[in-house]
């Protein structure tokens, strides 16, 4: 149960973290991070990801598609299913926020970034 235990402790930190810096809300922050990093991936594939709702996904991309950040496409592994990429819009306002995260990071050593690539290797395996 002491894993259980870490695992909420680190995702209240986490969370924490990279809400004090954000004017955007995090699902927002969240969902265009999503597309940088998954952009051949399913929405649906997307949405099993960020464990959300189908609906509040719809509702967030649909907004995010009338601001002119995401765009919805074809994905290049099935051409069947929807994908989302980010606009240069949508980079820049991610690029901007990555930043303010770095800097209120700073520096962080090879141990800790090896730690954070082993723990989502891991929960990428399960989720």
């Amino acid at each position: 149960m002491k894993t259980v235990g870490q695992f909420l402790e680190l995702e209240a930190l986490s969370e924490n973290l990279l809400k004090s810096k954000s004017n955007s809300g995090l699902l927002r922050l969240k969902v265009l991070y999503m597309a940088e990093l998954y952009e051949n991936l399913s929405v649906s594939m997307i949405i099993e990801k960020l464990g959300i709702k189908k609906s509040n996904f719809a509702l967030m991309t649909t907004a995010l598609v009338k601001e002119g950040v995401i765009q919805l496409k074809a994905t290049e592994i099935d051409r069947r299913c929807r994908g989302i990429c980010l606009t240069q819009k949508g980079k820049d306002e991610l690029v901007a926020y990555k930043t303010l995260i770095q800097e209120k990071l700073g520096a962080t050593s090879l141990e800790v970034e090896h730690a954070l690539k082993v723990l989502i290797d891991f929960l990428n395996k399960i989720v």
